[in-house]
């Protein structure tokens, strides 16, 4: 075939590159300037295509496709306010170092500084939160540009997935004509070549390889431990008589989703005699080996209310989503081991001891092969979390019963429904704020393949309903999103996406009109401006937003939701339920629940 302009044949062999790397989705943004990347992404079978007519909900859609792939998903938009939209998502990405391809269009070098229409300086415009950021040169036929512009591509891809992962931006400039239509030689410069199937120009015999694949391959290896160091630590695990494991929230850029070490790290923990405490993001509540003694998940309601004294910690994943947790390890002040493949430091208190550059599973795996299944009695000190976490779960379970539901609507109900009640398999996104953390306190565990997933690296509610139809577009599992109000209504163009691009979902909307989680903190003794600055009640019916986007919707109460919710499961389509609460009782039946649970422990 032969390309008609440069900027044609530019975006056709950028996009041909990315995706014999191995990128299959791109979400793109209509715009003009982007029409050459528009186009090719358009007609290349090896790529899927997600339309959405806003950059910013596009973006959050590809960070959930990404988040839950754990490889790149691509964004396409045009030049101007269009790149800052998909910013909030570059920065999440970041943070919970999720890969990601930001392609943005741009005018040509010479129009900036120069008052052009939608032009603005888009150079390294997204600074330290990408992992790297270039401006291609302008579109050229040139034999050693176009290597350069294959070479680009593929070391972008690959920067994607390299430790710590996240996004890179690739800047594109481009000159008239953008479309494939005739044009003459005139119009550009004379220097275009007929090309074949993989765009190479047919006289350029230095474009042609052998291999299949990208035009530069990339290997990406895992740091292991040397042996002195690796000896050390199973000396101090296992001569440790009080250890502990946390897990964090587990991103794609920490543990590969196809890799299984959870059971590993509980056969680690059975022989160690210690406690896994388990964030409702970490992956390990859910599975097969959930029904392990080892393993903690209420430990947001006790941790800071037994004798929490452990020699020797293990840390893998994020900072953990219980500040009970964060500032129980503080006061302990014990050893404290970071596992970092990236070697950054993930831990805001500055107490632990110990720094592990190397992979988390891969550790874990040499740990429990090293340490042995030796199950010796269990120790007084699991046995202390043991009988924590029995004594939280029968308190919690009265509460959370229907009879109690009744008599006492809490909010925190709602959590525990939907992990006890979605499918098998399925995947639950849980919005920031308020939800979250009852997932933390009363989300349980289950022997069930639940991919639990949530925008942890900077904990934004922008974008959560994007982001959880952007990972539910990546199988047929049942998709769950539990969102506040607010969120809900931050995100609410989002929606479109489930008939743009097929997803069906559930939405579960905790409404307490308004922001619940501020009456948690003293500002909220101080009314004015708590109600009006702070709370923010805004009076919105959900119904007519689900009747706009076609989705079903139902009214409820906590006492009634698990029956709504099992009814929008079994039924066709997406479902929005708006689970109606007042959040200062909520909040109240909070604190309460954590006082009998002091005093039975006591």
């Amino acid at each position: 075939m032969s390309a008609p302009n440069r900027s044609t044949l530019w975006g056709k062999i950028l996009v041909d590159e990315l995706a014999a790397g191995g990128l299959d989705a791109v979400c793109i943004s209509p715009g003009s300037r982007s029409t050459p990347l528009t186009v090719a992404f358009a007609a290349h079978p090896d790529v899927e295509v997600f339309s959405h007519l806003d950059e910013r909900a596009g973006a959050y859609f590809a960070l959930g496709r990404s988040r839950r792939t754990g490889k790149p998903t691509a964004i396409v938009c045009t030049s101007g306010t269009a790149v800052a939209n998909v910013h909030p998502a570059v920065l999440e990405a970041d943070s919970g170092r999720v890969p990601l391809l930001v392609l943005s269009a741009d005018r040509p070098p010479e129009l900036r500084d120069s008052g052009a229409n939608q032009t603005i300086d888009q150079r390294k415009f997204f600074g330290g939160a990408v992992r790297w950021s270039v401006d291609l040169p302008e579109p050229s036929a040139v034999d050693r540009t176009v290597r350069s512009l294959r070479t680009t591509a593929a070391r972008a891809l690959a920067r994607t997935r390299t430790a710590p992962s996240g996004p890179v931006h690739v800047n594109c400039p481009f000159t008239k004509p953008l479309e494939p239509g005739a044009v003459t030689e005139a119009d550009v410069g004379g220097d275009i070549e007929a090309v074949d199937e993989r765009t190479r120009p047919v006289q350029a015999d230095e474009f042609e390889h052998e291999r299949d694949g990208p035009y530069v391959a990339s290997s990406l290896g895992t740091a292991e431990l040397d042996d002195r160091t690796f000896e050390t630590l199973v000396d101090d695990l296992t001569s440790a008589t009080r250890p502990a494991i946390v897990v964090g929230p587990i991103g794609p850029g920490l543990v590969a989703p196809k890799r299984e070490w959870r059971s590993e790290l509980v056969s680690l923990a059975e022989s160690l005699g210690g406690p896994i405490l388990a964030d409702p993001l970490s992956g390990v509540r859910f599975g097969p080996w959930a029904d392990s003694p080892t393993l903690c998940c209420a430990y947001d309601a006790y941790v800071d209310r037994i004798a929490f004294d452990p020699d020797c910690v293990l840390r893998i994943g994020g900072p953990p989503t219980s500040k009970s947790l964060v500032h129980a390890l503080r006061t302990a002040n014990p050893t404290q081991y970071l596992v970092d493949p990236a070697g950054h430091w993930r831990e805001a208190t500055f107490s632990a001891t110990d720094l592990l550059v190397t992979d988390p599973a891969g550790l874990v795996a040499r740990l429990d092969a090293r340490v042995g299944d030796d199950t010796s009695p269990v120790p007084d000190w699991l046995a202390r979390f043991r009988r924590a976490e029995s004594v939280t779960a029968s308190i919690h379970d009265e509460a959370l019963s229907q009879s109690s539901l009744e008599r006492e609507p809490f909010e925190g109900s709602i959590l525990s429904t939907v992990f006890e009640t979605t499918p098998d398999p399925a995947t639950v996104f849980v919005s920031n704020s308020m939800p979250i953390r009852d997932a933390d306190r009363f989300g349980g565990r289950r022997e069930a393949s639940l991919t639990v997933l949530g925008n942890r690296g900077v904990s934004g509610i922008d974008g959560i309903v994007s982001t959880a139809l952007g990972a539910g577009s990546v199988d047929d599992d049942s998709l769950t999103l539990v969102t506040g109000d607010l969120a809900c209504y931050h995100d609410s163009n989002g929606l479109l996406a489930i008939e743009r691009a097929g997803v069906d979902a559930t939405i579960v909307v905790i409404h307490n009109d308004g922001g619940g989680i501020f009456h948690a903190l003293p500002i909220a003794d101080h009314d004015p401006p708590f109600t009006e600055q702070f709370l923010t009640p805004h009076g919105l019916d959900f119904e007519p937003l689900a009747e706009m986007y076609g989705l079903e919707y139902a009214r409820t109460e906590p006492a009634g939701f698990e029956r709504a919710y099992r009814d929008a499961l079994d039924a066709d389509g997406a479902h929005l339920l708006s689970v109606e609460v007042d959040a200062e009782t909520s909040h109240r039946r909070r604190e309460a629940l954590a006082e009998m649970v002091s005093r039975r422990l006591e």
